[in-house]
């Protein structure tokens, strides 16, 4: 009896085992599905991120790279100073491959630099006469330049002050009147052009302080050392310590007050100097130039 019971047991381990489900080995079926869906996951996971880390990188960040790094010299009216050094930082975000420098001074004397040998790549002149010079002296390039903004001129007098002086017509009523050398100054020499107009040019150089760029006069009226002075509107729109009385009269002057912008002859830097220019002349720069007070050409 014993013995069938010990049989019968046998067989039962037997049946058991081979009833599917019993194991605890997985198939090889599984394993393979398990790998390849495991590997399919790992793949697109690995190809997402290249796809992401691809998105980051723009066509115009590639190009960048490609560049060699430059610096510029841009010489510019002094009128300018605190426009450009707006524009200069956003230039250089988008161009990160170029810096620019500045140098500001009358336009009179910038151009006087660059003739003697100043390695400037761009002119900004707060007159034609200047940039028409450098040009007809082939110093610099005729097809680059352009017209970029004009400005107004300007009488100004201290803020708060009880001047008696109203307008450029009765200017004589200030004790000392402030503007820029008109022999380097084109703010100085759109000023003696409306007082010749006016008749009265002689005796406004008589009680005249000459100031060596438009920023001088304009300091000089804000401090109280002169009664009254002439400048750019966007030169007295920088400052709250000068109050502007009057615009030069109608017909004053026999010509706008154009900036113009062109590229040196000499420049070694071409390319770059090029993108400067263009950016000057996109919509966000001359954007900024109007809410200085420029008008944009």
């Amino acid at each position: 009896m014993k013995r069938k019971l010990a049989v019968l047991s046998m067989i039962m381990v037997m049946v058991l085992t081979m009833i599917p489900g019993c194991s605890k080995q997985p198939s090889k079926e599984n394993k393979g599905t398990n790998e390849n869906s495991t590997e399919q996951e790992n793949k697109g996971t690995e190809e997402g991120k290249t796809d992401g880390e691809s998105e980051k990188t723009t066509p115009e960040a590639e190009s960048n790279t490609d560049k060699e790094d430059v610096t510029i010299l841009i010489a510019a009216a002094a009128s300018m100073e605190k426009s450009l050094e707006e524009l200069i930082p956003q230039f250089q975000t988008k161009y990160p491959w170029i810096t620019v420098e500045g140098t500001y001074d009358s336009s009179g004397k910038l151009q006087t630099q660059i003739e003697e040998g100043l390695e400037a790549d761009i002119f900004l002149s707060a007159a034609m006469k200047q940039m028409n010079a450098l040009k007809d002296e082939n110093m610099i390039d005729a097809d680059s330049i352009k017209e970029l903004l004009e400005n107004k001129v300007v009488l100004i007098v201290p803020a708060g002050s009880e001047s008696k002086v109203t307008s450029f017509e009765d200017i004589l009523g200030a004790g000392t009147i402030a503007i820029g050398d008109p022999e380097s100054v084109p703010a100085g020499q759109y000023a003696k052009k409306v007082f010749d107009s006016l008749g009265i040019y002689d005796k406004v150089a008589e009680k005249a302080s000459l100031g060596t760029n438009v920023t001088e006069v304009l300091n000089w009226v804000a401090e109280g050392s002169a009664d009254a002075g002439v400048v750019y509107a966007t030169d007295a729109a920088t400052s709250d310590k000068v109050t502007v009385i009057s615009e030069a009269p109608e017909g004053s002057l026999d010509e706008k007050v154009i900036y113009p912008i062109g590229i040196v002859t000499a420049s070694q830097k071409k390319e770059a100097a090029a993108l400067l220019v263009e950016y000057l002349q996109s919509e966000e720069a001359t954007n900024l130039f109007v809410s200085y007070g420029f008008s944009v050409q």
